[in-house]
């Protein structure tokens, strides 16, 4: 629904961090020396594997989810490379003896869960389980925590790896580690060293919308720093010979945020194959190191491809890119067919411009007095846009007040990972109080004997105040300033609002505006009178969008911004004292499934209300009113954009399907998109225009797109 983003600057790394991977296991540098083979292997090339956790760390961890199906895909996709991976290496393993080893099933059973059935597959299960973990404690915890607590089991891995030789001094420590290592080999495992790099990626991800020049100084200097720091603790460590593995290090953390902000400012063209390159090239280099020997011993060429440390290298990292450059090309044009849900592939999609949706935002907050904040009203799944994709953007872009519907609307909001303050706008059952107060909802008191018996559930919840001005829907009614001021005093409930809904703020009409102006002075007067008797005003709010579009003088603490967010009014005959540049956030399409040729006087679809006046050609579109496209807009009422010619609707709309008429537009094919709303330009097409046609407004109209489409 949103635009898919590429990075360039992560994907030209893998394949670098996969020939620092090769580095570690060749020593290409030993020829020269064993201080500058320590200092390319083990300090520069430690990046490689925290970079491969915080790039998967950087596409799956994060607080907002719909559901945990993209762990459950990323472990099922991880777990089926290392199966593979570890089928590869069973004829090294039989070479080298693992087979014959003692206690085999307890040693195999640790190195399938922590060290990998090869000395560098560890990577593989480290993945599964710092995934989980990373995922898990950003879910519960938030990042901050959630880093806390990572770092926590960094810190314990550190002292298990290149701190061990203090922690060997202190008894404690000692018996500590030995237990541990009976269980895995090494601290740089899933448990301690991968989940701190996925939830680093996962922050990053959600915080590196918007890089500035600035920013990018910044992770220059940044990372230089934290390498020189991190380069002196490994040479510091290595002379005083307290590592046990040297893979872990104090500024590692550090340099790896630093060099990852940096590489997200690369610009370039999409790489998506250096994925599957870098993947292969790390899978398979050990069958390349044991081919290159070898080879070399066969043709008695030691001398050059084996004792030459630097040309074992080379030969070792071309031959495994040459090797996983063709695989990686098989696997492209055999690798069997997969579900995806790309829009290209569904029968009928809305398309969510989010870059759109933050111009709106910005826009009604630059609209609103000082101190108002905004309140996103995402009910009935944000309009119809998807209340998963609108609510989480917001929250990430800092807004932090909501306005659903219904408990389950806020509900869902809290498990999706939304923060901040949710308000219900309608009724909740009294017996759900406490599902309001374990999810941290605010409740809008309806009128005063719903919020006498909520307060008798002694649950302790937080509400907002309905105040009846004049619409005679819900609230307490104005003049009742007494009961208001008993709701104030009750024991089990927090008033953190007040508000009224205006019923006519969308007309100018001198009838209407007086009484929308009525309404304001009548919540403005129960404000007053409260605070006469010495009641502290919560935060207040009456505008919902045309409200601000109307009156943007009023003076409150939230606007309620539902349409409006979204940007499109309710009638294209709407007129307002605002005239804001918003932009609209969904379009709505399908594709052509079948192109039909009909003669004069044949008739298309149900009850034969189309009836060709000429030769004609009917395109099938694969949408009708189960998707909530309206059915009164049947027989050339509504139209749909084909091609940037507008065809009319043929016949009745049906359940799940309509015919257009696309005699005279040339060159339409099937697989053709077809709009039915546009969320760009100023035509036709546009919500405002489809509603009227069918005798209603773009709120009802968005709402009723059903989630087939999303």
């Amino acid at each position: 629904m949103g635009k898919n983003k590429f990075y360039p600057g992560i994907d030209y790394f893998r394949c670098a961090a996969a020939f620092l991977v090769i580095a570690i296991h060749t020593s290409p540098l030993v020829l020269f020396g064993e201080t500058g083979d320590f200092i390319f292997t083990r300090i520069i090339s430690r990046a490689a594997v925290p970079f491969f956790f915080m790039t998967s760390g950087f596409f799956l961890i994060t607080r907002y989810a719909c559901n945990t199906e993209k762990l459950r895909k990323f472990v099922k996709k991880t777990a089926a490379i290392y199966l593979t991976a570890m089928l590869v290496y069973v004829p090294l393993n039989i070479y080298s003896g693992y087979f014959k080893m003692e206690f085999f099933l307890p040693n195999l059973i640790k190195d399938i869960v922590f060290d990998g059935t090869f000395y560098h597959l560890w990577y593989l299960p480290a993945s599964i389980t710092g995934a989980c973990i990373g995922w898990y404690l950003v879910r519960r915890l938030d990042y901050k925590k959630a880093f806390g607590a990572a770092f926590i089991l960094y810190v314990i891995g550190l002292f298990g790896d290149s701190y061990y030789g203090l922690s060997e001094k202190i008894p404690v420590l000692k018996s500590f580690y030995a237990s541990l290592f009976l269980v895995s080999d090494y601290t740089r495992n899933g448990i301690f060293f991968a989940p701190l790099f996925f939830v680093l990626g996962g922050f990053i991800a959600e915080n590196c919308r918007k890089l500035s020049g600035r920013a990018r100084k910044k992770s220059v200097c940044g990372f230089t720093i934290c390498f020189v720091c991190m380069f002196g603790e490994a040479l510091l460590l290595h002379y005083f010979q307290l590592q046990r593995h040297d893979s872990m290090y104090l500024f590692l953390p550090l340099c790896m945020y630093f060099l990852f902000y940096m590489l997200l400012q690369v610009k370039g063209k999409k790489c998506e194959n250096l994925r599957n390159v870098s993947l292969c090239i790390y899978i398979i280099h050990p069958w390349i190191i044991v081919a290159v020997r070898l080879f070399g011993k066969l043709f008695h060429l030691q001398n050059i491809l084996i004792d030459n440390s630097v040309v074992h290298y080379v030969i070792v990292c071309l031959a495994s890119l040459a090797f996983s450059m063709i695989g990686t090309a098989l696997w492209k044009k055999y690798k069997p067919a997969g579900e995806n849900g790309r829009n290209e592939e569904k029968r009928a999609y809305v398309e969510i411009n989010l870059e759109n949706l933050e111009h709106n935002a910005r826009v009604l907050k630059g609209a609103m007095p000082t101190k108002c904040s905004l309140m996103a009203v995402v009910k009935a799944e944000a309009y119809g846009h998807g209340a998963f994709e609108i609510s989480t953007h917001l929250n990430k872009m800092g807004v932090e007040a909501f306005a659903v519907a219904t408990i389950d609307e806020g509900i869902q909001l809290r498990k999706y990972g939304i923060r901040g303050e949710i308000l219900i706008l309608g009724y909740t059952d009294i017996y759900r109080a406490a599902e309001l107060k374990k999810y941290d909802l605010m409740q809008t008191l309806i009128d005063f004997d719903y919020a006498s018996a909520l307060n008798r559930r002694k649950t302790g919840v937080k509400a907002h105040i309905k105040i009846d001005t004049g619409m005679h829907r819900l609230g307490v009614e104005g003049k009742d300033v007494e009961k208001i001021e008993k709701i104030f005093s009750m024991k089990y409930i927090k008033v953190c609002g007040m508000y009224t809904h205006l019923c006519c703020a969308d007309s100018l009409k001198p009838e209407d505006a007086a009484f929308t102006r009525e309404q304001i002075n009548r919540f403005y007067k129960v404000a007053a009178d409260l605070e006469k008797d010495g009641i502290t005003i919560p935060k207040i709010h009456i505008q919902s969008s045309y409200g601000l579009l109307n009156y943007p003088e009023l003076a409150c603490d939230y606007v309620r911004a539902g349409i409006a967010l979204y940007g499109v009014l309710s009638s294209p005959e709407d007129t307002t004292v605002l005239k804001l540049n918003l932009r609209p956030v969904l379009s709505l399409k399908t594709r052509v499934v079948l192109i039909r040729k009909i003669l004069k006087g044949e008739s298309v679809g149900y009850g034969r209300k189309f009836t060709a006046e000429r030769d004609s050609v009917i395109a099938i579109l694969p949408i009708g009113y189960g998707d909530g496209f309206p059915r009164n807009l049947s027989c050339k009422k509504g139209m749909v954009s084909i091609n940037g010619k507008y065809a009319p609707i043929a016949g009745m709309v049906c359940m799940d399907q309509m015919a257009v008429d696309i005699t005279g537009i040339e060159d339409v094919a099937v697989g053709d998109a077809a709009t039915l709303i546009c969320g760009q330009g100023n035509n036709e097409l546009m919500a405002p225009y489809v509603a009227a046609r069918s005798n209603s407004i773009s709120n009802e109209l968005l709402c009723r797109i059903g989630e087939r489409c999303r």
